[in-house]
This record gives structure tokens, C-alpha cells and sequence, in this order.
């Protein structure tokens, strides 16, 4: 697996829009603008980006004024491992280990291929922290962080 920019912008818009307070409701709405440049995104990118998002049911827009994206569901019910597959596919290092998008690979014999094993170790570990990795885990791991900054010493 390779994290693209794709990826990783799109990850990071995911968890701008879980971590923006909302008084008005349980989710924010925010333009595409405000995200890309608060996150240093290019903001055409980051439509095509969020757009992918939306139609694999994690986002959900709003049009006129005040209108935006924002989560489809809560943030406790979006896993990292989700958004990484719909914008880069697969999480599998090689495709013999992959679950979504399995092709055989060239190896004499692939249950005894050591590499495959590895890989599909990797693929297994990768998968594991992602998919147990919600969207809330994330922001809530981000304010402990920013809160232990700003303690005095």
C-alpha cells in the first residue's frame, strides 16, 4: 500500500470535517475552499477528492449559501481504512495478498511463497490499525496531543 496524495488529502479534509465544532447541528458544513486552505490543499484537487468521498456515501453536500460538504455519518462510524480504499483502492502491498482485488502472482508455488507471506503480514497489519481507526479516534488523539502541548511545565 501507498499512501497517494489523493489519500492523504483526502484523509486529512475527513478529519477536518470531524473535528469542526458545529452549535448549529451534529454536523459541520464546510466549503471546499475552507478546507483546502486551512489543510494547504490544492482546491480543485480537493473537489474531485471529496466528490469520490460523496459518492461512496461518507460525505454528503449541501448547495446555495452556506452550503458545503460534511460527514454522512458520524465521525465513531468512519474508519480510516474505509476512505483509504475508496480513494486509493486496495491496501494490499502486492495483489496475490490482496482481499479486494486478489490477482495470482507469478510465484512457482503461492502457499509457500515467502514474500506473499510477509506481504500478506504487512497487508493484515495495515488493515488492522486502519480499519479499528475511526475518524473520532483520530480527533480525539489530536486534542490530547494539543492539550499536553499548552500544559505549562
Amino acid at each position: 500500500m501507498r499512501l497517494s496524495k489523493r489519500g492523504e488529502y483526502g484523509l486529512r479534509a475527513m478529519i477536518v470535517l470531524a473535528d469542526t465544532p458545529n452549535p448549529g447541528g451534529p454536523y459541520p458544513v464546510m466549503q471546499i475552499k475552507e478546507i483546502a486552505q486551512r489543510e494547504n490543499i490544492p482546491a480543485k484537487f480537493l473537489e474531485q477528492i471529496l466528490l469520490a468521498l460523496k459518492n461512496a456515501g461518507l460525505l454528503q453536500s449541501k448547495m446555495g449559501v452556506g452550503g458545503g460538504y460534511y460527514l454522512a455519518r458520524p465521525p465513531q462510524e468512519i474508519t480510516l481504512g474505509h476512505i483509504e480504499r475508496v480513494l486509493d483502492g486496495p491496501l494490499a502491498p502486492i495483489r496475490c495478498v490482496s482481499q479486494m482485488a486478489y490477482e495470482p502472482c507469478g510465484c512457482p508455488d503461492a502457499e509457500t511463497c515467502g514474500l506473499r507471506m510477509v506481504m500478506g503480514d504487512v497487508r493484515n497489519a495495515i488493515a488492522d490499525i486502519l480499519d479499528h481507526t475511526t475518524l473520532a479516534d483520530v480527533t480525539k488523539r489530536v486534542h490530547a496531543v494539543r492539550a499536553m502541548k499548552q500544559k505549562p511545565e
